[in-house]
């Protein structure tokens, strides 16, 4: 196989093993304050938005320190390790206890840091300036599709359930949690790139993070410790440059929007008793929609790669537009205290009559203006901060993480209608600081002599 088939052939195992392990996750957030709702037991009482403030309190913080632990032990074995503790945050919901509960959060918002920052590190050093759009778009597709297995399986066991049994809770958390394990071990099918002619890639490898200019006079052991202390000073000062400070603002709203659209939009809709008694199957109905809609958005702006010649822009204006006319007809078809509601669910009426058909199609806009926002994001951190994938990939989920959890705590409190509003703004803001950071990005590639990616 020739150097750029196995460099391709890494994307797709990543990306086929965050399949796994998210189609476990993703199903698990979704649908975990509904569970928790439903338990019998008086030792439990855990929050599900609770947790998952938790989670993304801890993995913001614990950005600060990942890309010294890939940096470290490298991103393949550090994907492994933060896999397993997403498995078991998963089989903590087999016998739940409170105490458990919360400890899981907080080991995996420590595991997500690692994760998700030896990810981007992994995708960088595996594309070049001509590839890093297409395969950010190859990865996003490929881990969206949990989104559709996952939830799937939940409509097809929860099907006209009232209320979900212990027996079903089980069931249905021992099934993800061995599918998360096999995602986990999918990661070692993934094998060191051949080095390309440009000696700054041939450098590259996929067991050790990228080399420093200090790192590389010291000794083996000091060598780690400098390594370390690079790449945690790297981040530092990834995070204060102009172009992050700009693409923070994007950052921060996707951060709100995967809140929204994986734990409190699924919440509104297993709560709207006008939606009749499959109210809670349509949980994993609007999981698939939304899936549908990241995976087409994945394949037409990153597998298929038409929009290069146009730049990034007119991808995330396409995303802004989606999501608004998302949050405008949520904000006319669900009740506005759904998010708040108890199992029994909500009775009140929004502005019209509470539609399935409109419900699903907000969930394939805020799928597809997700897939919009975050393929460019990642193909837009690839290209400005290649030369420190992992510090630069770090920063981005340090800042989407800590957003993420401030959501996840307001929408313990917040009214439907209040967090629509957040993210209208957060969205419109974000938009308009993408588009000088691309105006950036496209000159530097001028002056650079790029090709556009």
């Amino acid at each position: 196989m020739n150097p750029e088939g196995k460099r391709l052939l890494n994307i797709v195992i990543l990306g086929f093993g965050f399949m796994f392990m998210f189609t476990a996750f993703q199903t698990c957030g979704n649908i975990e304050q509904t569970v928790i709702k439903s338990f019998n037991s008086t030792e439990f009482h855990g929050s599900g938005y609770t947790s998952m403030a938790i989670i993304y309190g801890v993995f913001s913080a614990s950005n600060l320190i990942a890309p010294s632990v890939v940096a470290v032990i490298g991103p393949q074995l550090s994907m492994f390790f933060s896999g397993l503790l997403y498995s078991g945050y998963i089989a903590m919901f087999i016998y739940p206890y409170t105490w458990s509960f919360y400890t899981a959060s907080v080991l995996v918002g420590i595991g997500a840091a690692v994760l998700w920052t030896a990810q981007g590190n992994v995708l960088t050093i595996n594309s070049n300036d001509a590839t890093i759009g297409r395969n950010s778009g190859i990865f996003w597709a490929l881990l969206q599709f949990s989104l559709f297995f996952g939830n799937l399986y939940i409509y097809c066991a929860w099907h006209g359930h009232v209320h979900i049994t212990d027996k079903d809770r089980q069931t249905v958390f021992i099934s993800l949690t061995v599918i998360s394990l096999v995602g986990c071990f999918l990661f070692f099918l993934i094998r060191k790139p051949d080095p390309e002619s440009s000696p700054a890639e041939a450098s590259e490898s996929l067991l050790q993070a990228e080399s420093t200019e200090s790192s590389t006079a010291s000794s083996s052991h000091s060598g780690l410790c400098s390594q370390a202390l690079n790449a945690f000073v790297q981040a530092c000062k990834i995070f204060v440059t102009k172009e992050m400070m700009l693409l923070s603002i994007s950052i921060g709203y996707t951060g709100l929007e995967l809140t929204f659209y994986s734990g409190v939009y699924g919440t509104c809709i297993g709560s709207m008793t006008r939606f009749g008694q499959d109210a809670k199957s349509l949980i994993g109905i609007s999981g698939i929609c939304i899936g549908i809609g990241e995976i087409l958005g994945g394949g037409v702006f990153g597998m298929l790669n038409k929009c290069n010649r146009f730049g990034r822009n007119p991808v995330v204006l396409l995303g802004l537009i989606t999501h608004f006319v998302a949050f405008y007809l949520i904000f006319l078809n669900i009740a506005s205290d759904a998010p708040l509601a108890p199992e029994a669910g909500t009775d009140l009426q929004a502005y019209i009559s509470p539609s399935v058909s409109v419900a699903l199609l907000c969930s394939f806009l805020l799928g597809l203006g997700d897939s919009c926002f975050n393929t460019q994001l990642l193909s837009i951190i690839g290209f400005m901060f290649r030369d420190n994938s992992a510090p630069a990939f770090a920063v981005f989920k340090f800042i989407q993480s800590i957003m993420a959890a401030l959501a996840f705590f307001y929408s313990n409190y917040l009214l439907l209608h209040w967090q629509l509003l957040i993210l209208v703004l957060a969205g419109f803001l974000g938009s308009m600081m993408f588009f000088v950071a691309e105006w950036m990005a496209e000159s530097s590639r001028r002056e650079s002599d790029y090709d556009s990616i």
